[in-house]
């Protein structure tokens, strides 16, 4: 159903870019500046993203829906969203989840290679490990050595990324109870939804933690194009390479310390808070701590971000979800007071451009209290959404024949001489 919905609108999105090339190909939509080119390009308007956009003032817009208007549905219904543009009805939701419950085995060398990995790995570098493995069943590496035509390439990237999305639940509960020591796998439960098995083979119990991951794996699901782990799997996809290396280079950025890995930094801050109040202390406290923190030239995690000028549509659905969810706890309860502490202080500091809070600062607490305690295994979790975002970036571009990737770079010498 899904190659069906996709192979009635791909040919209107051809003819649109066709159209938008024709009539404004020679538009000038970015400047850049030398400052620009050293500074890891920020700003400069040089991709086009079809599935999500970020905007200053309001946040994350998915397929033309601000975030937080559709955080009810499901990660299912956001993979669906972010391929075709539209909710997906009844019929089509169930179409997409029996595919990937038809597709949710994991080939056993998958399961000896991470077993034979050395005990202390990281678990990023276990689930990119076991993607990368899984090249061999790429049908899209196959059908291209065959010869398929290019119009066709989309529709292999799309059956790879559905086979893809639908072993992350296994490989990544698989990893958190090898790596761990949490005891054997669990098998999948077929009357659960994607996220919902996933808390099942984890081993966490529990009707809310379920509830949080199916929020959670659909609020990390996509943002834009140009951040590294977006930018780093559609440049490897750009040539042509798999979704399974694709999705494997941009996992390998999300697990650097300047992406995925800030939840990490901004629950260990709670944490210190925690230990050095011995619980969760006054606003007046906290507000005398933070200061000491900024003066002593360190950061208050999770508050800023590159692009947003407001609080992060994904902090206000989790803070949401956590103030339905717990009560009578001291990390969560710090996290609450953060937000109303931090942000004036920022702005009397007056360096932080944007002093609202984005999604690191709360959603490692959340996954702290319901007993996922290990932090090296949050980047897994945001691995596995991010993945569905890359995986509907790559098949658009191949729908779309966006050619390989290669801006040009020039010298320091050349800048000197014409700039």
């Amino acid at each position: 159903m899904l190659q069906k919905v996709l192979s009635e609108k791909i040919p209107r999105w051809q003819k649109e870019i066709h159209s938008v090339i024709n009539e404004k190909g020679d538009v000038i939509i970015s400047d850049v500046s030398v400052s620009q080119a050293y500074g890891g390009m920020r700003g400069i308007k040089g991709l086009t993203c079809e599935t999500s956009s970020v905007s200053p003032d309001s946040g994350l817009i998915i397929r033309g829906y601000p975030l937080l208007d559709i955080t009810h549905i499901s990660p299912e219904e956001v993979f669906y969203l972010l391929l075709t543009g539209d909710l997906p009805n009844d019929d089509a939701l169930r179409d997409i989840q029996n595919n990937l419950k038809t597709h949710q085995d994991i080939p056993g060398y998958v399961w000896q290679i991470l077993k034979t990995m050395p005990p202390d790995s990281h678990p990023m570098t276990m689930l990119t490990t076991a993607i990368q493995s899984m090249q061999v069943d790429s049908l899209f590496a196959r059908k291209y050595d065959e010869g398929i035509p290019k119009t066709d390439y989309w529709k292999w990237t799309l059956e790879d990324g559905i086979r893809l999305v639908a072993k992350l639940p296994a490989i990544a509960a698989g990893i958190y109870r090898i790596r761990f020591s949490k005891g054997d796998r669990i098998t999948p439960d077929n009357s659960l939804d994607w996220a919902g098995n996933f808390a099942h083979m984890l081993g966490i119990e529990d009707d809310d933690f379920k509830k949080l991951m199916r929020l959670y794996l659909m609020l990390h699901c996509d943002h834009e194009g140009g951040n590294v782990s977006a930018f780093s799997s559609l440049t490897v996809a750009s040539a042509l390479s798999s979704p399974y290396l694709s999705v494997a280079a941009g996992l390998n950025g999300l697990a650097g310390p300047l992406h995925g890995l800030a939840n990490q930094g901004c629950l260990k801050f709670v944490l210190k808070v925690r230990e050095h109040f011995d619980g969760c202390p006054s606003q007046e406290a906290l507000k005398q701590f933070c200061w000491d923190h900024l003066n002593s030239g360190q950061v208050i995690p999770g508050y800023g971000h590159a692009v947003l000028r407001c609080p992060d549509p994904r902090f206000i659905a989790f803070m949401a979800f956590g103030k339905d969810h717990i009560k009578d706890d001291d990390i969560f309860s710090i996290v609450r007071a953060l937000f109303e502490v931090v942000p004036p202080v920022l702005n009397e500091q007056g360096k932080a451009k944007n002093p609202w809070p984005n999604v690191d600062a709360v959603s490692g607490s959340l996954l702290y209290y319901y007993g996922l305690t290990e932090f090296n295994y949050y980047t897994v979790l945001f691995s596995m959404s991010r993945t569905m975002g890359m995986i509907s970036q790559m098949v658009i571009n191949r729908a779309l024949g966006i050619p390989i990737t290669r801006p040009k770079s020039v010298t320091t010498d050349w800048i000197k001489q014409n700039a």
